[in-house]
């Protein structure tokens, strides 16, 4: 289900001038998907879409290049295999990963052009990513424990 939803997404930004997640949710819904907004949200994220302006100044949602998805596919699965667990300590998040995953992941994490992710350091087992503050940090956790389904 996840996977037609996706596919759709992409078909709907491609073809249609979508500017808002309400309104790709409406979509949606008029195409018989059960979606909320924060499902949509999640969608959005994992298929690395982006706002470009269009030439009325107006922005609207863009899917990257089909090579660029391929990266991102590709950097997901390494985070979901590597994964161990995380923390926060203020705006620095402590990733832990199998022995010696810690630098490819680390990079994989770099690539991913994270908002609030400033850079990251690792070591054999553990990554110290830092963020411009403590609620990007949060999120950025968040997000990692929700992609690979660990805390």
């Amino acid at each position: 289900m996840k996977g037609t939803r996706q596919d759709k997404i992409l078909q709907l930004v491609s073809e249609n001038e979508i500017e808002t997640q309400e309104e790709l949710a409406l979509r949606l819904r008029e195409a018989g998907y059960k979606v909320t907004q924060a499902t949509v949200s999640r969608d959005i994220r994992e298929l690395g879409l982006s706002k470009v302006t269009m030439i009325s100044g107006r922005q609207k949602y863009a899917a990257p290049d089909r090579e660029k998805r391929s990266m991102n596919d590709r950097l997901s699965h390494l985070l979901m295999e590597s994964y161990v667990s995380g923390d926060t300590a203020s705006h620095i998040v402590v990733i832990h990963t199998l022995s010696g995953m810690a630098m490819a992941l680390a990079a994989a994490i770099d690539a991913m052009n994270i908002p609030g992710l400033v850079g990251c350091i690792a070591g054999d087992d553990t990554i110290f990513c830092a963020t411009t503050g403590g609620e990007e940090a949060a999120k950025l956790l968040a997000d990692i424990a929700e992609m690979t389904g660990k805390k």
